[in-house]
Formats: C-alpha cells, structure tokens, sequence
C-alpha cells in the first residue's frame, strides 16, 4: 500500500533528481565562463558559444521544472523560500535572462554594445548563476532565517505564514563561509563540466588544448572546495528530527546520514568517482574526448546523494535559524495526499520525456562543431 510517507519520499526522490540534472546541465553556464578564459581568437569564441548555445534552453526549463515540482510537492518551502530569501532567486534570475538576451541579441544587426558586452554578460551568467545556486542549497545544511506559522492562514488581514526574520532576505546566506565554499564548489564544477562538454563537442584542436588548461586549473579549486564542503559535512552540527517532529541540534548528522543509509554513500562514492575519473581520463589522454558522459553521470549521482542526505533518515532538509521549531521536514511541509498521489501518476511520464531529450539532444550532437560551420550555420 502507497503510505503519506512514502509519497513524500518519492517525491523527494524526484526533487533530488531534478537537482542532479540541473547542475549537470550548469555545464552551459560553464561552457560561457570559459568565453575569454579558454577563447583567445573570435572564431574560438564563436565556437564556444554555438556550443552552448544549442543547449541554454535546457537549463533553464530544467530550473523552471525543479522550481515547479518544489512548488507542488512541498509549497511550504516554496512560499518560504522564494517568498522570503527572494533577493537570491532575483539575481539568480536576473542572470539567466542576460543569457537569454544575449543569445538574441549579440548576432543582430544594429547591435550597438558588441558582442563582447553580450558575451561579458556570458560570462558573468556562467559564473554567478553557478556560485548562487550553490550558496542557495548550501542553507539546506546551515539553515536560513524564517518563521512559519501556519494558524496565520486564517488571519483574513494578513494571511502569511512564513516571514524571515531580517531585511537581507537571503543575501545573509553568504556571511556563512559553508554556502560560499558550497557555492564556489557548485560554480568550478559547472566550469568543468562546460570544458568537458566542449571537448566533446567541438572538433578543434587548439580550442581543445585550451580547454584542457582551463579545466585543469578548475578542477584544481573544485578539489579544494570539495575537500572543504567534505570537512565541514563530518564535523558540523545537523538539524535532526525526532519521531514527534521536533527539531533538534546533532553533533555530526549529516555524516551520520552517509553512514547510516548505505545506498545513499554507495550513490555518493560511485558518483564522485566517476566525476573524477572523466576529468582524470581527458586531462591525461590528449585523444579522449568523452569524459562528459563519464562525470556527467556521476555528477547527478553525486548531487542526488547529497539532496537525500539533507531530508531523509529524519532530517530538516530547510532549517531555520530564528526558530528551531519552524524548520522544514518532508512530513510538514508537502502537499496533501491527494496531491502527492496524483502527481505521482503524472511523474510516470517523465522516462519518455527524457527520451525524447536525449533523441534530439543526439540528433543535435551528432556532428562536431567545426569552424568552417561558422561561415555557413546559425551563429548565436
């Protein structure tokens, strides 16, 4: 018998997901951090971004849908978080649509900035959006200040019932060096995984070889950044939850988690062996050029295990800071049953949908860009 519980599970399941393929889709907003870093002529920064401009949309609907599915499956975080710390998700926003803008605008005629501002505000999209993202799910693990009230629902005056509790509405998340180090780590492996994908998908030796020093230096400050996040996750106090529902401060959760859910460490051992062994295998064989299949994968494993490990085996996955007691869990803050139920039949589509990305996502792929395609294709 399908329990409450269990659909909140699975639908957790689907969040962690989603955030997988997100951040393994960051690799657009990588591939344009690397416009002026890794492209040293107009041709090699043309190339990088008809790379990546084949693929923007997919990230952003990616980020649309993981925001959508938070807003039907949990809406207490949703109201919570986009209601209160919306400075973060207007910047992370405001960034996207300089990407958008400037996939659109850089090629038209009468273009009065240039394409180098357009691209500039590439790049600062690649960056920015990356490290903001980051810094964001960072608060899943240090927690955020907010207050829920839920009998506020029947105030007719004022019918809200998550508040923060300063004027920074979020932006406070970066005085946490955890979320900086978070999102920095977010942010350089975005970077990796744009060089990794245009290796793969750009025919050009030169820009390849540029390509390889760029994501060495990136993989050099994920590592650290990793080793860190890594560090901070054995140590740091938790925000555990007991059968009750109330929460409560736990010397070592998070690392307690890893342990004891096995399948989760497994999916997060074998995915982050797999990210390194991409990386490893392009940096040390000059002929490779798929490892994006290989840390791709192991990047949406990697990212998954880390989403489980901050809401499952009793965990807050949205802790607050104000109020220890407001905390967000998977039992209080989801849809109802009927909802949950629903859109789970409704999730059954969601294999074929993947299929027909990954059909066009080939078709798209299935020829190198080169640079005499330059002369004669579509330019973004």
């Amino acid at each position: 018998m399908i329990t409450y519980e269990f659909l909140q599970h699975y639908w957790w399941f689907l969040i962690a997901l989603l955030g997988g393929l997100l951040v393994f889709l960051l690799f657009v907003q990588g591939g344009n951090a690397l416009i002026f870093l890794a492209g040293k002529t107009e041709d090699e920064r043309q190339l990088i971004v008809n790379s990546t401009g084949r693929k923007w949309e997919l990230t952003f609907t990616t980020l649309v849908t993981f925001g959508g599915a938070f807003f039907a499956s949990f809406p207490l975080f949703y109201s919570t978080s986009f209601g209160g710390a919306y400075w973060v998700w207007i910047l992370i926003l405001i960034t996207f649509v300089f990407q958008a803008v400037s996939y659109e605008f850089q090629n038209k005629a009468g273009n009065l900035l240039g394409k180098n501002a357009f691209r500039a505000f590439l790049t600062i999209n690649g960056c920015l959006a990356p490290l903001l993202i980051g810094t964001a799910v960072g608060t899943f693990f240090t927690g955020s200040e907010f207050m829920v009230n839920k009998n506020a629902v029947a105030d007719i005056g004022a019918p809200v019932i998550s508040r923060w509790a300063n004027n920074w509405h979020g932006l406070e998340a970066v005085a946490n060096p955890f979320n900086v180090e978070f999102g920095l780590m977010v942010m350089f492996l975005a970077v990796c995984l744009g060089a990794l994908y245009m290796i793969n998908n750009i025919d050009d030796d030169k820009l390849a070889t540029q390509l390889r020093k760029s994501l060495l230096i990136c993989f050099a400050g994920f590592l650290v950044m990793l080793v860190l996040v890594l560090i901070n996750f054995i140590t740091m106090e938790g925000f555990a939850v007991d059968a009750e529902g109330n929460v409560f401060m736990e010397k070592g959760k998070y690392f307690h988690n890893l342990i004891q859910m096995p399948a989760v460490l497994i999916m997060f051992l074998l995915g982050a062996v797999l990210l390194v062994t991409g990386v490893i295998m392009t940096l040390l064989k000059k002929e490779f050029r798929r490892g994006i299949w290989i840390t791709g994968p192991g990047t949406v494993l990697a990212v998954m295990a880390i989403f489980m490990i901050a809401g499952y085996n009793g965990t807050s996955y949205y802790p607050s800071t104000a109020d220890l007691q407001a905390s967000l869990t998977l039992s209080n803050s989801s849809s109802s049953e009927f909802t949950l139920k629903t859109m789970a039949i409704v999730s059954l589509i969601i294999p074929f949908v993947v299929a027909y990305i990954a059909y066009f996502w080939r078709q798209m792929d299935k020829k190198s860009l080169t640079k005499e395609e330059l002369e004669t294709g579509e330019k973004y």
